[in-house]
């Protein structure tokens, strides 16, 4: 067979057809020089939105730091030639100037200057020169560098001793900074599971660690304010360790800190956890608190009796009982603690008011938040009485009461409460830990409860602030479904990716992949992306190292019961990488993951058999158990809608293994691998492809779900197999119309979890309408018949039916968030990076929509509306940016471009008109032409 290299695979699937003819021809003018005669136009402006390490001034850089800026330009067509980047110490020499050099490179460029000093603040700045050769001014940005496990300068894991299950604790100390003034004040925390650091009675940092010891993290936090020269300073932490659970690690209680403070007059000093700190129980968490459910979780029982007041205060007394000297671990690192990592990552917190506040039947007040949401309740009493009891309860839905309903169909399983005491007059109930509801009842509370004594503190991972993706169409219906994927992805993110904020806030790999597509389409999301990636990478690392485990990953991590992996799952981590490397350009995490990302096609290809009834075909891919054994195909059962699980050869698996290999081939030759080694992972894709096709497929071209260990073929052809072939490549393309006539009439009939490819496979076929319907349709399962139901996060399954897992919080059908911006919008990345977009709206469906789509690059605005012949559209692309513009044309019709970019025609392909354009604003629109050539 003739090789398949990655060359001759088309970058992007869903537009292979497009632009596959015009290719040589669009290179050669995205890559050619501008003439000599070409008005150089103005120099370019300052860089804008300067970031290290994706973050905008970050205070913990592990590592050599990575920049990137967005080029500025008020030249239409722009492009930047070259960048000059310096390092100097905050207010003080230069460190590192790169000098000029000749690239178009805006992101991930790496330091290359000596080392830099650790817990220390720099400045940066950034030129760029357009194609004219013309210098911007300099844009200017801020970080500051970490601090390794030998740079704790002493400082000691303290921690109460006690065997609790859960463990609230109290920790404190009182230092006295010296009389000059302090010009910069950093706290560098680290606990298991979750603390919150106060500085004279301020809370000043919140930060979590569920990983394994050695993968824990720590956090920094600019806490300058907060200190104040020659005056006493009390520093208090609350920590709480509550042992493994889903998503979370025992690992070991402890408490680590270190309070740097600089002065004026230049001298330093350096505050850390040792002995003399002082700790005891957090009385107001009620001890021996039963478990919400079976994931670990544990209610959240407070006595506001039993509070320690004034603690976090200078002042307070802390020599006398019920404080006592910590236990102390010992200087870190040690066995215990062996490692820590700089956590980028972080919690976003937004306190919101319920949108209405009902009375139910019994006179319970229940407040009403509009829509799910992952939060702590906060609720205001002003004539609270000693040892009432008040059973806070945060729920999904209500009863026909108007009760918050409790049942186990309605709460995921799960004991939603918050019971609290009350103390004597006026208080407020601070909840410590959050789950995901829409409302929120305060029974038995003995006064009027108003809407303003009721908020909720939203949290979730914080995103770049803008700009974020947009989108409105002439479907109204559509665009509440893209409000509820957009919001669904984001409130699916808090300390990491989870299942569902409320029963499993653990981090399974196949949730957080969906997940994590929305997040860096919707928001730009990065940071949570790359944790994630790097944890799982850690998993393999600690649980799948030789023989047949290797290749594999944890189905969730971290997580509290050791090794466990879902094959499906491990075949997704490709393509998550991928993604996010089409997202980003990240060569350094591309590098990071390639190793294991060609174990995983390893694995893929030790269970492909060379004899026997399956020869030729991935059989019984190792990994799993019970219902997840050799494959999850979908999840829960019913989304399965009658697959042969049966099946040694499922042809799901295979077509993953079909993306597997030729993707590690894509990655191998993105990183300079060896040609051997490209051309051995894509032939044996090609091999996979044509044994698929050779004996999965029935004489009408559909494809069974898979073959039995006898080799005869699955009696069934769900939709699943039919959707994964399209999707991942490997149908011939003559079928995909009636493959996608077949997977247009059987309506929605695979799980939230896998809709994405269903979706995918129905655009790669050319049938956006097809799409379209199944986004919209609310007499079918799919996510317009969740909201027609009341939901308004995204489910777990497309029904509430026992057996289902009815969860109305799960984050996972979120990914088609992507399949709209693609598809229905009509914008996707090309090219690592988004160095090339692709613009290609529908051709039928929607009358008009219009969005901004963020990139690596900066956002990418479009908007196009039906006009009679064709499209008439307005779009705009950022500096640095080439986009491919393909438009639909019938006989006797064409389009002419306009706009300060000039676009320039590179041919027709299937139907359509392509152009290419750089940066700046551009239309089209459409014409009479009976020549049919576009202008």
């Amino acid at each position: 067979m003739t090789p398949r290299t990655p060359e001759t695979q088309p970058l992007l699937r869903s537009r292979a057809t497009v632009f596959a003819a015009a290719g040589i021809v669009l290179a050669t003018v995205v890559a050619g020089a501008p003439s000599a005669q070409a008005d150089p136009g103005h120099a370019p402006d300052a860089p804008a939105a300067l970031t290290v390490d994706d973050r905008t001034h970050p205070l913990n850089v592990e590592g050599a730091p990575r920049f990137g800026w967005l080029p500025r330009d008020a030249d239409p067509g722009e492009t930047q030639t070259a960048y000059r980047i310096t390092v100097t110490a905050a207010g003080g020499d230069l460190v590192w100037d790169s000098g000029k050099v000749a690239s178009d490179q805006q992101s991930y460029v790496s330091y290359g200057g000596p080392a830099l000093r650790a817990g220390a603040a720099y400045e940066w700045t950034v030129r760029t020169w357009d194609r004219a050769g013309q210098q911007s001014p300099p844009g200017t940005g801020a970080f500051e560098t970490g601090i390794s496990d030998i740079q704790w300068e002493g400082a000691s894991w303290i921690r109460r001793a006690t065997t609790e299950a859960d463990d609230y604790t109290l920790a404190r100390t009182e230092v006295h900074p010296n009389t000059s003034p302090v010009v910069r004040a950093r706290a560098y925390t680290a606990a298991d599971h979750t603390y919150e650091l106060y500085l004279n009675g301020t809370r000043a940092d919140r930060g979590t660690s569920f990983g394994y010891p050695g993968e824990d993290y720590y956090q920094a936090a600019d806490v300058t304010d907060l200190v104040r020269a020659g005056e006493p300073l009390a520093i208090g932490v609350r920590y709480h360790w509550y042992g493994s659970g889903q998503g979370r690690p025992a690992g070991a209680r402890g408490l680590l800190m270190k309070l740097v403070v600089e002065h004026a007059d230049g001298t330093r000093e350096v505050f850390v956890t040792d002995g003399s700190w002082r700790v005891t129980r957090d009385t107001q968490f009620v001890a021996g608190a039963e478990r919400r459910n079976g994931e670990g979780d544990r209610v959240e029982r407070q006595d506001a009796r039993a509070e320690v007041t004034g603690w976090t205060r200078p002042g307070y007394d802390d020599t006398v009982a019920p404080f006592a000297a910590p236990e102390v671990v010992g200087a870190h690192p040690n066995a215990a603690y062996p490692h820590l990592i700089g956590q980028e990552t972080r919690l976003a917190e937004t306190t919101v008011a319920p949108v209405a506040l009902r009375t139910a039947a019994d006179g319970t007040v229940v407040a009403d938040f509009g829509v799910v949401i992952p939060a702590r309740p906060v609720i205001r009493f002003d004539a609270g009485q000693a040892g009432r009891s008040v059973t806070i309860r945060a729920g999904y839905t209500l009863t026909d009461t108007g009760r918050v309903a409790t049942s186990t169909l309605q709460s995921q399983g799960t004991n939603m409460s918050f019971p609290y005491l009350q103390k004597d007059g006026p208080q407020e109930f601070h909840a410590f830990t959050h789950l995901g509801f829409r409302y929120l009842e305060v029974p038995g509370a003995g006064e009027d409860i108003t809407r303003d004594d009721i908020s909720a503190v939203v949290v979730h991972t914080d995103v770049p602030a803008a700009p974020q993706a947009t989108f409105t169409s002439s479907d109204a219906t559509l665009d509440a479904v893209w409000a509820m994927l957009k919001r669904s992805a984001l409130y699916s993110v808090q300390e990491a990716f989870v299942d569902t904020p409320t029963r499993e806030k653990g981090q399974f790999l196949g949730d957080a992949a969906n997940i994590s597509y929305a997040t860096m389409g919707a928001f730009g999301e990065r940071d949570a992306t790359q944790q994630a990636i790097r944890e799982f990478l850690r998993s393999a690392t600690r649980y799948w190292t030789s023989g047949d485990d290797r290749g594999r990953y944890n189905a969730v991590y971290p997580n509290g019961d050791g090794k466990r992996d879902i094959p499906d799952y491990s075949l997704m981590f490709v393509d998550w990488v991928w993604r996010y490397w089409t997202e980003t350009g990240d060569r350094t995490l591309l590098a990071e993951a390639y190793p294991a990302v060609r174990d995983t096609a390893d694995y893929v290809l030790r269970h492909i058999p060379a004899t026997g009834p399956t020869a030729g075909l991935v059989t019984e891919l190792a990994g799993g158990s019970g219902a997840y054994r050799y494959g999850i195909v979908d999840w829960p059962e019913p989304g399965r809608f009658g697959y042969d699980m049966s099946a040694a050869a499922r042809t799901t698996i295979n077509a993953q293994g079909v993306d597997v290999l030729r993707t590690t081939a894509r990655m191998a030759a993105a990183l300079g691998r060896p040609t051997a080694e490209v051309a051995t992972y894509d032939g044996r894709a090609g091999d996979l492809t044509d044994a698929m096709n050779a004996r999965l497929r029935r004489a009408d071209g559909s494809y069974v779900d898979g073959l039995s260990a006898t080799g005869e073929q699955s009696a069934h052809a769900g939709q699943h197999a039919t959707s994964y072939a399209i999707a991942h490549g490997v149908a011939p393309r003559a079928d995909l119309p009636a493959l996608a006539d077949r997977l247009a009439a059987m309506g929605m009939k695979q799980g939230p979890m896998t809709a994405h490819w269903l979706l995918r496979a129905l655009a790669d076929a050319g049938r956006p309408d097809a799409v379209l319907r199944l986004l919209t349709n609310p007499d079918d399962l799919g996510w317009a018949n969740i909201l027609a139901q009341g939901g308004t996060f995204t489910w777990e399954a497309w029904t509430l039916d026992p057996g289902t897992n009815f969860s109305q919080s799960h984050g996972w059908g979120s990914q088609a968030l992507v399949d709209l911006q693609e598809t229905l919008l009509g914008v996707r990345a090309a090219a690592p990076g988004a160095a090339v977009v692709d613009v290609a709206p529908p051709a039928v469906g929607l009358d008009h929509a219009s969005g901004t789509v963020p990139t690596q690059r900066g956002p990418v605005r479009l908007d196009w509306r039906r006009a009679g012949v064709g499209l008439q559209v307005d779009l705009e692309v950022p500096v640095n940016v080439t986009a491919r513009v393909a438009l639909p044309v019938t006989d006797g019709t064409s389009y002419r471009a306009a706009g300060p970019s000039k676009a320039t025609f590179v041919g027709i392909q299937d139907g359509r008109a392509v152009f290419q354009v750089g940066s700046g604003r551009s239309t089209f629109h459409p014409v009479a032409d009976t020549a049919a050539q576009p202008r």
